[in-house]
């Protein structure tokens, strides 16, 4: 076990909220990847996805001061950067409806516009129904079936208990086979 990892969630919250900046780096460098992942599966787009993850940790530490060091560090920046995937993905409706106004149609005779189609529209069902789960419930599904985290582990970036998590990933389970119109 290295010196980092021998420092809590909680502990380093504690020197954070203290304006504590190496404490920041250490949870920076410890949840930037699984955030990235996370907010790339929802925006897929790897940009927009490096700005939404940049822009969580700038608000963490402009709010620090307000952090619970109680709480489980993993569930409020998932909270924020789902809400920053909100915002943008409102913004980029709007561009692309005002793209849609200008753009000239022209077709592209090198694949196939149905299953290409079909294709898209299965994907944006399923995008959809993911990003109408609850929001504890859809950090777990994703970092379940996306991350391929274990419920343990799971639970312990989450603060909460296994079977928890398994009651999570079971409802989000029914409810994308439900709303996909797919029989188990």
């Amino acid at each position: 076990m290295t010196l980092i990892e021998q420092y809590t969630d909680a502990r380093l919250l504690e020197q954070v909220r203290q304006s504590g900046e190496d404490a920041f780096r250490i949870l920076f460098e410890r949840y930037h990847g699984i955030l990235f992942r996370h907010v790339f599966f929802l925006t897929r787009d790897a940009d927009t996805a490096h700005e939404i993850v940049q822009e969580t940790f700038v608000r963490i530490w402009d709010h620090r001061r307000g952090i619970d060091s109680r709480g489980a560090f993993a569930a409020y920046a998932f909270r924020i950067s789902d809400n920053l995937v909100r915002d943008a993905a409102r913004r980029e409706k709007r561009r692309a409806r005002l793209d849609a106004l200008v753009a000239s149609s022209g077709a592209d005779a090198s694949y196939d516009p149905d299953i290409a189609l079909e294709h898209d529209l299965l994907e944006e069902r399923l995008r959809k129904a993911v990003e109408e789960l609850p929001d504890r419930c859809r950090s777990v599904f994703l970092l379940s079936r996306i991350e391929g985290k274990s419920n343990r582990e799971i639970a312990g970036l989450l603060g909460t208990s296994v079977r928890t998590v398994e009651h999570q990933v079971s409802h989000a389970l029914r409810v994308l086979r439900k709303t996909l119109g797919m029989s188990r």
